[in-house]
């Protein structure tokens, strides 16, 4: 039996994880965290996500409970996620992160630890998103030259983060099948007199409102017409299960990082 610890159990993400390890076979909830301070610190947390028993109670310490785990599920924070990275290094227990906003220098961090834990790695842990990004890939190389690149993407108004992680890695892989450094290319926004569009720019649009839990489209729009590729999540279960997959597939790896590419074989 696999057994995962959830990192931010209280969260909307944590709680539907939970629930997607309970849903799975060969996997249990083996420790869950909250924040310091938090009112669900030393919950039981099968009853916190409306669940069965599950014997397991909320920890403010990821190192209170490192004989209760094999791989940690991550969607909290950069700075929590950071702090995370060292106490599974130092343990040696797998990771899957799938938080979201790191800057350059700490995914840098996460890089160095994967030569010492396997982790997989991905703003979005769907199955449909994924897909989307070899068929972003091939599209590009098919018709990335002749096209303008727009990518726009929605959020709840919760969401701290813009643009989406999973926009941006869109972006990434479109820039790379067209051989260009989406640092140089990425334009974010527009507003007053921007002048005439420079077609090698690949542009992103954020929209935060609501309760929406994610939509992301890419638009690839030549002259006289345009393909739009587009994914739209309907419930945060599709990240939670797709997270409980690729832990189920990190049990054979000794150290390395890895995406849901790697985990889904595209």
């Amino acid at each position: 039996m696999l057994r995962i610890a959830v990192a931010g159990v209280s969260g909307r993400m944590g709680k539907i994880i939970v629930e997607a390890i309970s849903k799975t076979d060969g996997v249990e909830v083996g420790a869950a965290t909250v924040r310091p301070n938090s009112p669900a610190l030393g919950q039981e947390v099968g009853g916190m996500c409306g669940l069965p028993v599950l014997d397991v109670c909320a920890v403010d310490n990821l190192g209170e409970a490192l004989g209760d785990f094999d791989v940690l599920i991550d969607f909290t924070s950069p700075a929590a996620t950071i702090e995370h990275i060292e106490t599974c290094i130092g343990a040696g227990k797998k990771m899957v992160i799938g938080t979201t906003g790191f800057t350059d220098d700490q995914k840098q961090t996460i890089a160095e630890a994967s030569k010492k834990i396997p982790i997989v790695f991905a703003p979005n842990m769907s199955i449909g998103v994924n897909l989307c990004l070899k068929l972003l890939e091939q599209a590009a190389k098919v018709i990335g030259e002749e096209s303008d690149v727009e990518i726009i993407e929605a959020h709840h108004r919760h969401k701290k983060d813009a643009p989406s992680g999973t926009a941006l890695k869109m972006g990434e892989v479109i820039a790379q099948a067209l051989g260009r450094d989406l640092d140089e290319v990425a334009v974010y926004g527009r507003e007053g007199q921007t002048g005439a569009r420079d077609g090698k720019t690949i542009g992103f649009e954020s929209i935060r409102a609501g309760d929406i839990v994610g939509d992301h489209t890419v638009m690839f729009a030549g002259d006289g017409e345009r393909i739009e590729i587009t994914h739209k999540s309907n419930s945060r279960m599709t990240y939670a299960a797709g997270s409980v997959k690729a832990a189920q597939w990190l049990q054979d790896k000794k150290k390395g990082l890895y995406d849901m590419q790697d985990v889904l074989g595209l």
